[in-house]
């Protein structure tokens, strides 16, 4: 399991702490530090069945000058965007070892990931 965090989130502690209280395995991704690259939120967002503006954090996006229409033909524009300026990105997002990707920001999303992972 990976997830994505940035460790200064209250959201990306939770996660932290239900996947230890869960006995779960992972690695821990801090995507300020180690942007992901447009392919890899491409991968992320086929996953989680998303488009780049659906995880993009709407104030950081605007603080960051990402204003981009949200449609096909400005996908791959998007994914550059997130990938210059990953604090616009919404967190965490964890990757079980099946595929099964959430953005953990809700106890549903957590339980689903820590399912697909039990």
């Amino acid at each position: 399991m990976e997830i994505w965090l940035n460790p200064a989130c209250s959201k990306c502690r939770t996660a932290l702490a239900a996947l230890d209280e869960a006995g779960i395995d992972y690695t821990v991704r801090r995507y300020l530090d180690e942007a992901p690259t447009p392919a890899e939120l491409a991968e992320v967002l086929d996953r989680l069945g998303l488009e780049p503006w659906d995880i993009a954090r709407a104030k950081e996006a605007r603080e960051e000058g990402i204003d981009l229409p949200k449609d096909a033909a400005s996908r791959s524009a998007w994914l550059d965007a997130l990938a210059r300026h990953p604090r616009a990105i919404q967190r965490p997002i964890i990757t079980a070892a099946d595929g099964t990707t959430v953005v953990g920001r809700d106890p549903d999303a957590l339980a689903e990931v820590i399912a697909a992972e039990s």
